[in-house]
């Protein structure tokens, strides 16, 4: 990487690039302005650093790298570019001209980008104000990312992965904003990491996240590879989310990614000839307890997803998991999947699902995580590892709940944590007032419930109490407020303050 171009340098300019909108504009809204924009900034520094590569090989020869240029990876239209949209900054059609822009950039790479811009409108008077203030807007976001700190060219930043790295960095903190909302979108990055190491990827696999969000999880289950011999798919019901998700594919070099838009639920997209796909590997965090999913429409689902029971109307949690169990491959499917704790223990129909993935022997392990892990719910949350073809019919349970970093809006698991959770799930072992291997008759005693306390003891025996020394304590207390009681009247007294 150049010299004077860090990654926490155009972190730092990028995010600054968002106190244009800040207190105008939702962050789960403005977000998308933004990251369009590091979009823009990054392909139209990539054809400026492959045109100098081509000058330098064949001289002044425009028509031998205009046809050079048509051939590269990824098209870019003449008046399109980054520096096209600053020249023409101060136009009072200036939010038109980005769109134009965006559409033609499009069409150039229907293969990849087919829609991603549909949902983004830089003209917008309802989210951008109006023409005046939209203007002076959109004028301070193009110029922001004019800094010299944003040159975004291959050859200045290397090899490291300085565009994922930020886009990544910016979703985190629009996710942190946003607060509620913000969980829509993205799964911190060290639970993404450790459902990485969980379902333990490998070449060859076909990894998928029906809930797929900004595509955070996927990548890094993706990266868990380590090599490229993998293919990815996603399926995302917000319009703008999966615009963001597709985008932080090709930020992130991913180009083996089918990622499709709609209701996994109502309406799945990753389809293999009348049935549904099926994965290796499937990971997810779904939305917790969703309302109002689909249950009226679930008894006819072609696919026969719900033949072990209909999750109830006000809590779609079991209708995720379902989901994800039919679309894993029947010789090595794995599963991981972010829950709420309620999925462990509430009965009725979840009750009767819950136990029908236990007779079938799917249920491999149930992780406890901290509270304030995730953003817009404070309530802790739960890793659920589903396997097909299991050598044994225990349940792996993890109280890891009391580790981790406490932070001022979130929690954040370390590196430590981590590791001690992977390390314990691998060995699949029992860890005093940690872990427990708990058999199917332990379970089935237990009427299927999987709430964690019942099979993790971590109560810890309180010292005895000297009854007696309290007492005194106390007693020797009371007599110091008398005292200070009477020193505060005393000087209330002499300041005329008290009768």
């Amino acid at each position: 990487m150049s010299e004077g171009i860090d990654q926490s340098g155009i972190n730092s300019v990028a995010w600054k690039a968002c106190d244009t909108f800040r207190g105008v504009i939702d962050p789960s809204e403005y977000k998308n302005y933004i990251l369009v924009f590091l979009f823009l900034k990054y392909i139209s520094d990539l054809k400026k650093d492959r045109i100098e590569e081509y000058r330098k090989k064949y001289g002044d020869d425009k028509e031998r790298i205009r046809y050079k240029m048509k051939f590269e990876n990824f098209q870019l239209p003449d008046g399109c570019t980054y520096e096209d949209i600053y020249q023409q900054r101060n136009d009072v059609d200036i939010g038109d001209k980005i769109n134009i822009a965006l559409t033609r950039i499009e069409e150039a790479n229907k293969a990849k980008l087919e829609g991603v811009f549909r949902n983004i409108d830089f003209n917008s008077e309802t989210a951008l104000g109006q023409t005046k203030e939209r203007n002076r807007r959109l004028k301070h976001l193009i110029e922001d990312f004019s800094d010299p700190k944003l040159d975004l060219r291959p050859s200045m930043i290397g090899d490291i992965d300085v565009i994922g790295n930020t886009y990544e960095y910016l979703i985190s903190h629009f996710a942190s904003d946003a607060g509620k909302k913000g969980g829509e979108f993205y799964t911190p990055a060290e639970v993404s990491k450790l459902i990485s190491k969980l379902v333990e990827p490998k070449k060859g696999d076909r990894i998928c996240d029906p809930t797929v969000g900004s595509g955070s999880l996927l990548i890094k289950v993706a990266r868990e590879v380590g090599s490229e011999d993998y293919a990815l798919y996603g399926q995302e019901l917000n319009g703008s989310t999966w615009a963001l998700c597709k985008m932080n594919m090709f930020l992130h070099g991913v180009n083996n990614a089918q990622i499709e838009w709609g209701d996994t639920i109502n309406n799945p997209k990753l389809i293999e000839g009348d049935t549904l796909m099926k994965f290796n590997v499937v990971v997810a965090n779904p939305p917790f307890s969703l309302d109002k999913w689909g249950a009226e429409e679930a008894g006819s689902d072609r696919y026969r997803r719900f033949h072990r029971g209909i999750p109830p109307k006000s809590k779609g949690d079991y209708a995720f998991i379902t989901h994800m169990i039919e679309t894993m491959n029947e010789t090595d499917g794995r599963v991981g999947v972010v829950v709420p704790h309620g999925v462990l223990f509430r009965g009725s129909s979840e009750g009767k699902i819950r136990k029908q993935f236990i007779e079938e022997n799917l249920l491999d392990a149930v992780i406890g995580l901290p509270s304030q892990l995730f953003f817009g719910t404070g309530i802790p949350a739960a890793i659920l590892v589903f396997k097909k073809n299991r050598t044994t019919t225990d349940v792996l349970f993890i109280d890891a709940s009391s580790e981790f970093e406490k932070g001022k809006k979130q929690n954040k698991l370390r590196d430590e944590d981590l590791e001690k959770i992977i390390s314990t799930y691998k060995e699949y072992k029992t860890i005093e007032k940690y872990s427990y291997q708990a058999t199917l008759n332990e379970i089935i005693e237990n009427d299927f419930n999987l709430n964690i306390p019942r099979y993790v003891d971590t109560f810890e025996e309180e010292e005895e109490v000297d009854i007696p020394a309290t007492q005194r304590k106390i007693e020797d207390l009371e007599e110091e407020l008398v005292e200070v009681r009477k020193k505060m009247t005393g000087y209330l007294k002499e300041l005329g303050l008290y009768e």
